[in-house]
């Protein structure tokens, strides 16, 4: 399929999706919003509970398949929303969430079979495929196919990749993310009407886990190449981003 006819399909999508909807409560949307950011999140959860086994250079078939990614994913969702995402309709889940979810959760099971050759290659330990790197790719997936604007996003002292660089919206919700009151467990999301849309991020804060790459000492550098940036557990490390339609 070409570009144009790329474009077209997933403006079709997004009308199908949104057009049902367009009396939806502003509480519903920034819902949606919330469940969208943890759904990635807990995405990058899952590819972090096996960054061991994915850069094990021992091992070539790993047995990390888009098929128990998702049975991971939809735990770990689960977990942190009480959302069944096999029984949406029967969870209080708002009507576009119901719709936009699957969407997610099938672009986040194409990142990892997009990515099994460079999972599954022996005799290399840091394969390149991080939460960072899956939540990139899956935010990109999934907004290709909806039109939904979704990505990871920081500030420029933490930025890595540049298709993950802050607007002007996040740049300064980031600043009140990650305010040292701001809560750190319990995904608490902020929200905003702009312009018509409903933004909403969730901020993502460093665990013991992320600190080999991003720890301490600042400047040295990490296994993937770049520089530490001296950040300590429960600093903030970025942000996912939602924009939906107010209506």
């Amino acid at each position: 399929m070409n570009r144009r006819g790329s474009r077209v399909s997933a403006l079709t999508l997004m009308i199908a999706v949104l057009a049902p909807f367009s009396a939806f409560a502003g509480d519903d949307v920034v819902e949606t919003g919330r469940l969208l950011a943890i759904l990635l999140d807990a995405g990058r959860g899952a590819v972090a509970a096996n960054q061991p086994l994915i850069n094990d250079a021992s091992k070539g078939d790993k047995g990390f398949t888009p098929d128990v990614f998702e049975q991971q994913l939809k735990e770990k969702f689960k977990g942190r929303t009480g959302v069944d995402l096999g029984n949406l309709k029967g969870g209080g889940v708002p009507e576009l969430a119901q719709k936009l979810l699957p969407e997610l959760v099938g672009a986040a099971k194409q990142t990892v079979a997009n990515n099994q050759a460079t999972i599954n290659k022996p005799g290399v330990a840091y394969k390149g495929f991080t939460p960072a790197h899956f939540g990139t790719q899956a935010a990109a997936a999934f907004s290709g196919k909806t039109g939904i604007y979704m990505k990871q996003t920081t500030t420029d002292g933490l930025l890595r990749n540049a298709n993950n660089k802050a607007d002007e919206f996040e740049s300064g919700m980031m600043k009140k993310l990650g305010d040292a009151g701001y809560p750190r467990q319990g995904d608490k999301v902020m929200s905003e009407a702009v312009g018509g849309a409903v933004r909403v991020m969730l901020p993502l804060f460093y665990g013991k886990g992320c600190l080999g790459c991003h720890g301490e000492p600042k400047g040295e550098t990490d296994v993937s190449g770049y520089k530490k940036e001296g950040a300590k557990e429960g600093d903030l490390g970025g942000a996912v981003s939602v924009k939906l339609p107010a209506k």
